[in-house]
């Protein structure tokens, strides 16, 4: 990635791959979406990338995504990373799709409050496809579970799934965990009788991979925004509200 070239032409070298991925796996190029990972980056940044066409921004933690939203009206925004229960009812305020549902407390929590506000946002569950014991997930076992309660109780709408591979250099070494995580979507659609066509996996190292393999998300931060300075922004908290502001 050279990152002395623009914006514009950083987006269209991942468009550039995605279409390329497609044709290579027999698929539309309207079967996957770019989610933009924004974390870290300023509102200005974010700003530039949906002039330039961007239409779905990635944030990993909420209170970011809170504090730049009102700086960004225009944007649909996902939640890509894990969410606390403290911040479910701030999540269904803003996000659309929310790609990292990771344990049974997570889904009642959600459950609950969807049912007292009427938000229904797409919701995938994340998958240890590794079982890597420093990351956060469902085994496949236990996804079985929580998808069997979801349905049960309704509130949810559960539209697919999502992993994150244990981290290479080389993107092959994540086909297999891509591909299980698509023969487990494939089960358990037969199993529930049931549409789970969502396949959130793929980032800027692996996503052609990830495409090859069945996704329909791919989530893309540092291909098209460079490397992240965790200190470079970071939101503000109204010192007399639980609202969140760029400064």
């Amino acid at each position: 990635m050279d990152m002395e070239s623009s914006f514009s032409e950083r987006l269209a070298a991942v468009e550039e791959k995605i279409a390329a991925a497609c044709v290579r796996s027999g698929r539309n190029r309207g079967e996957v979406t770019l989610v933009a990972v924004t974390k870290t980056h300023p509102p200005e940044t974010v700003s530039e990338a949906i002039r330039e066409g961007v239409r779905i921004l990635g944030e990993n933690r909420v209170q970011e995504a809170l504090a730049k939203a009102p700086l960004c009206p225009s944007a649909e925004w996902h939640l890509i990373g894990p969410l606390q229960r403290n911040k479910v009812r701030h999540a269904l305020s803003l996000f659309s799709t929310l790609h990292a549902i990771d344990s049974a407390d997570t889904l009642e929590a959600l459950a609950r409050v969807q049912e007292e506000t009427g938000a229904r946002p797409d919701v995938l569950l994340e998958v240890n496809v590794a079982a890597e014991p420093t990351k956060h997930g469902f085994t496949p076992q236990s996804v079985r579970e929580a998808l069997r309660a979801a349905l049960d109780r309704g509130e949810v709408r559960i539209s697919g799934l999502m992993c994150i591979p244990p981290w290479t250099a080389d993107p092959e070494a994540s086909r297999p965990h891509f591909r299980a995580l698509r023969e487990l979507r494939d089960s358990l659609e037969r199993e529930f009788s049931i549409g789970l066509p969502q396949l959130s996996m793929g980032t800027s190292g692996d996503y052609p991979v990830a495409i090859e393999e069945g996704a329909t998300f791919v989530r893309v931060g540092t291909a098209l925004f460079g490397r992240r300075d965790a200190s470079a922004w970071k939101p503000q908290r109204s010192p007399d509200s639980d609202s969140y502001f760029y400064q």
